[in-house]
């Protein structure tokens, strides 16, 4: 008979690029005494084709159409991953940039949030400062070979930048929010971890899209 264990929890980082997500997720892995698995954007690029690339990295403005009408196969393919690996006992984190700033409305967060039902989800906003996003920018040897990271003539803040910024916390409700130009990746890791032990005392995001409260 297979013993039957309480679903891992689940930490979804949102947050633009460069604003820390992925050093976050390292920091918690090195932290938990748990095996947490990262399946973030990163990782599931990674097996995406070529020809569909960024795939579920795809940044506001709605220049793609073409690639838009995929994202919701591939963020199911990858909400549904996070699930199975939670229910056999193994926590996740996922860094994301979870955004509705398409050419049409896609309810992806909806759809996060109805596919992850039943599951202990962490929604967290990773938040930083523009001057310290442009900072790591210029700091990173490979940012202006990056998909998006190429800089415009006369354009002091690239266009790409400003949109990640306007769109990706819209509505902005989260769980917890981390201001990575303050705090610390091992300091997020802490946060989050001392979240996760503490008490519940309300619905969570997810929760509270589904229109469900479970007391854990």
């Amino acid at each position: 008979m297979t013993d039957i264990q309480a679903p891992a929890p689940i930490v979804i980082l949102n947050g633009a690029p460069r604003s820390g997500k992925t050093s976050i997720a390292r920091a918690l892995q090195a932290q938990a005494d748990e095996i947490w698995i990262n399946l973030g954007v990163d990782v599931y690029a990674r097996a995406t084709p070529e020809k569909l690339l960024p795939g579920i990295g795809l940044r506001p403005g709605g220049e793609r159409a073409d690639l838009e009408k995929h994202l919701p196969r591939l963020y199911a393919g990858l909400w549904e991953s996070i699930a199975a690996h939670a229910r056999c006992g193994l926590p996740v984190v996922a860094d994301v940039g979870l955004h509705d700033g398409h050419s049409r409305a896609l309810n992806l967060l909806q759809d996060a949030a109805r596919r992850l039902d039943g599951l202990p989800v962490l929604f967290v906003g990773v938040y930083c400062t523009l001057p310290e996003i442009l900072a790591r920018r210029a700091a990173d040897p490979n940012a202006n070979g990056t998909r998006y990271a190429r800089p415009m003539p006369n354009q002091p803040v690239p266009r790409p930048v400003l949109l990640w910024q306007k769109a990706v916390h819209q509505p902005g409700q989260y769980d917890l929010a981390l201001d990575t130009a303050t705090l610390s990746p091992e300091d997020c890791a802490a946060q989050i971890l001392d979240r996760l032990c503490a008490p519940r005392e309300r619905p969570s995001v997810f929760e509270q899209i589904n229109g469900t409260w479970r007391a854990r």
